[in-house]
């Protein structure tokens, strides 16, 4: 497959350190480099959410080396897809490019408890969005 062919996803909140970065990962878990993965916040924080890191953690997935990255015009420009979680207006706008918005809680300062179900949620969209990208 040529680069050309190869989707790209960017998905996007606020501080790229709980949603954003879980949705990376079941992404990269589940499509391989099938399809470009991408993440970035509109105002990033310092590091990944330990909860968050945590909750992946349990399935088997590890983005704690994962670092919270400022978005660009360029990420939305380069990608295909863009997944806001939250960031409003922050996300430029480009036509020909798909855009979806997921309305999930925010994992920031929850506990594992609370962030479980927004992974499971996250994953769950994961599994759809590869179905219709990817044709089998």
């Amino acid at each position: 497959m040529t680069a050309e062919a190869t989707p790209a996803v960017l998905f996007v909140c606020v501080h790229n350190a709980g949603r954003s970065q879980m949705a990376a990962g079941f992404l990269r878990e589940i499509a391989g480099d099938r399809i470009e993965v991408r993440s970035a916040g509109s105002l990033p924080a310092e590091q990944i959410n330990p909860v968050a890191v945590a909750a992946m953690a349990e399935l088997g997935i590890d983005i704690a080396a994962e670092q919270p990255k400022v978005l660009t015009t360029e990420a939305v420009q380069d990608s295909d897809v863009v997944i806001t979680m939250g960031c409003g207006d922050a996300c430029p706008f480009f036509p020909g490019k798909r855009y979806e918005d997921w309305a999930l809680d925010d994992p920031a300062g929850q506990g594992i408890e609370a962030v479980r179900p927004i992974r499971d949620e996250i994953r769950r969209r994961i599994q759809q969005l590869v179905g219709e990208l990817l044709p089998a």
